[in-house]
């Protein structure tokens, strides 16, 4: 098995794992859990029978382990739950399909990703490069010095910071915008990048002090090594 291969494989499988475990966890937090879900959701008013078929009907009569199964074959097939925040126990029942709630800012979700990913990936893996192969210079120091700075906010913060200099004191993009399926390419590029901006600071500084690590680390190995005593640069 070529190397690139095994590696490929070796990562999806521990991937799974990783998925697996997480997925342990998150079931198990809401399993622990004070209180009772249908008691919450049908309200104190409802009597015991009904409380009784609701947890019937969402299947919470089963043991747990069951549930879990249950939980992640539909999750494999796509199904996510239902949101039950509308239902009560007055009868009316406004439940809808998870699915249904998250697809449409589903779009939304990976354009603003996207955006955010064009542009911090190639500048992060610049400024983590050119700082690795001139450490300790000016120029590192400084990249270092803002992209820790910008580690030390909140994701928030600096979306204030964004909204008051580039939406309230100098009105360049807007600070709240609606973006729809109808809404051209231009006018939505224009409205996510103060948003694809607050990504893009985040991502950078992240990746940025990684790359540095991992090509300085590189750059110390025995043949980098072996090569610059032999002329190579």
């Amino acid at each position: 098995m070529h190397p690139i291969l095994g590696t490929i494989i070796q990562r999806l499988l521990l991937g799974l794992v990783t998925l697996f475990f997480v997925s342990l966890i998150i079931f198990s937090s809401v399993e622990f859990l004070p209180g009772d879900f249908t008691q919450a959701i049908l309200g104190q008013a409802a009597t015991e029978d009904t409380v009784a078929a609701f947890r019937a009907e969402l299947g919470l009569d089963k043991p747990a382990y069951i549930r879990y199964f249950d939980w992640i074959g539909a999750v494999a097939q796509g199904d996510l739950g239902y949101s039950f925040s509308g239902r009560s126990a007055s009868g009316v029942d406004r439940s809808r399909a998870v699915v249904d709630l998250v697809a449409p800012r589903l779009g939304n979700t990976l354009f603003l990703a996207g955006m955010a990913a064009i542009v911090s990936v190639p500048l992060a893996l610049v400024l983590g490069i050119t700082a690795a192969l001139y450490r300790n210079s000016v120029y590192d120091r400084s990249v270092n010095a803002v992209t820790l700075t910008t580690i030390s906010f909140p994701e928030f913060f600096l979306a204030y910071l964004l909204i008051l200099f580039f939406a309230s004191l100098w009105p360049v993009f807007p600070s709240l915008a609606n973006v729809n399926a109808e809404t051209e390419l231009a006018e939505r590029i224009y409205k996510c990048i103060l948003p694809a901006l607050t990504l893009t600071l985040v991502i950078v500084a992240h990746m940025m002090r990684m790359t540095r690590a991992a090509i300085i680390n590189l750059l110390a190995s025995p043949y980098i090594e072996m090569s610059q005593l032999k002329g190579l640069s």
